[in-house]
């Protein structure tokens, strides 16, 4: 199967660029996420933590 697969994508000229086109988008994507992350104000983290204890509560109310 992986060589049917292998010698179809031998065929497809410029098939060479997509890896790094992947690992572009991959690399960019969690640089992106980590700086959104070292941002992101630390009171709405902690907000966002205690939400699903705060959602219980309100149920039982």
């Amino acid at each position: 199967m992986l060589k049917f697969v292998k010698h179809h994508m031998e065929t497809i000229t410029g098939i060479e660029i997509y890896p790094l086109i992947s690992f572009c988008i991959f690399f960019v994507f969690f640089v992106v996420l980590l700086v959104w992350v070292m941002r992101t104000n630390k009171n709405h983290i902690a907000r966002m933590k205690s939400l699903p204890l705060n959602d219980e509560e309100s149920f039982n109310n």
